[in-house]
């Protein structure tokens, strides 16, 4: 048997959180005494297939045609059942992104698979258990799942494991796969990319902002901090519900749900609902003025202080420590 890694691709480019699912596999394949077979569908160049060997894929395989061009649900998750059976890989990988999640419980019905979404630790392998530790409850916890079936699919969240070279001689192959009208019913006419931007799950620092700043004209020293750190922007649900800034940045349990290392929430309370989302972040900074905002009990960080004030103070000292360097 093997491991199957889902490479995903924005645009014929990986991620970083695809080299983490990559390292991720890898790991879990070499606890298995296995290989690892990396597939990736769509438009991707000799060079950037290549890569995926850097991080350990043995062998990866490159799923391309007219129809697989933009990303369809049922199809793609077809052509990685085919690949798994074809390879005899009993354990797939994916990153848990927004297109993994579609796909992991279509490929756990695909292989009669046992499925793990969220997953941030390797399996453990005691006493002829496979057991993976995962968030549960939008972040707020974790479970310890034990997959007993033959076949597994295990969805990692992004930012929870590290990138680790681990070079494979490059060996790409061409596959195909014939594929079944039916899979097409429902299909993804447009994806619209923000390229400029630091994208929110894939962030290893978000800046993000509440009903503190006031209004959407103050936005400019969330963005100029975030420019500063090379960090992804963020807001609440008011905010985002206000039309201060677009829905695409609202985090928390209804939006989306980050895991950065850092987290930095300026002018936010802190409800529960902002918590599920951000609670899988490695270090959280609070900036608000009140200081009995529930915020403060989960920060790692916290200043009791105007944004208006405080926020302009960190921006200048950055910008000098930057000079020095």
């Amino acid at each position: 048997m093997s491991v199957l890694i889902y490479a995903e691709n924005a645009d014929g480019k990986f991620k970083k959180s695809i080299f983490e699912a990559v390292s991720y596999a890898r790991a879990i394949a070499d606890q298995q005494n296995t290989a690892l077979t990396a597939i990736s569908i769509g438009d991707v160049n000799a060079d950037e297939l290549n890569s995926l060997a850097k991080y350990g894929a043995d062998k990866i395989l490159n799923a391309a045609n007219a129809q697989l061009k933009n990303f369809v649900n049922q199809a793609y998750a077809s052509v990685i059942a085919e690949a798994a059976k074809k390879e005899g890989a009993d354990i797939v990988v994916l990153s848990n992104s927004f297109s993994g999640r579609g796909l992991a419980p279509r490929l756990g019905v695909k292989l009669d698979a046992g499925v793990v979404d969220g997953a941030v630790e390797l399996p453990e392998l005691n006493g002829g258990k496979f057991t993976v530790k995962k968030t549960a409850f939008s972040g707020k916890a974790f479970a310890v799942v034990e997959l007993t079936s033959a076949n597994k699919v295990i969805a990692l969240t992004p930012n929870s494991y590290k990138i680790v070279e681990a070079a494979k001689a490059e060996k790409v192959e061409g596959f195909s796969v014939e594929t079944n009208e039916s899979d097409f019913k429902a299909m993804l006419k447009e994806i619209v990319r923000s390229t400029d931007k630091v994208s929110l799950p894939d962030a290893e620092i978000v800046v993000s902002g509440g009903r503190g700043l006031k209004g959407p004209e103050n936005w400019g020293m969330i963005e100029e901090l975030a420019n500063l750190l090379g960090a992804a922007t963020a807001c609440s649900k008011p905010v985002s519900d206000s039309g201060w800034r677009p829905h695409s940045e609202h985090v928390g349990q209804t939006g989306i749900a980050v895991s950065p290392n850092l987290y930095i929430a300026i002018g936010i309370s802190g409800a529960i609902q902002h918590l599920a989302g951000v609670s899988s972040s490695k270090v959280i900074v609070v900036i608000n003025k009140d200081a009995e905002a529930p915020f403060f009990k989960v920060a790692d960080y916290g200043i009791v202080g105007d944004a208006f004030e405080v926020v302009p103070k960190l921006i200048a000292a950055i910008k000098e420590h930057k000079a020095l360097v």
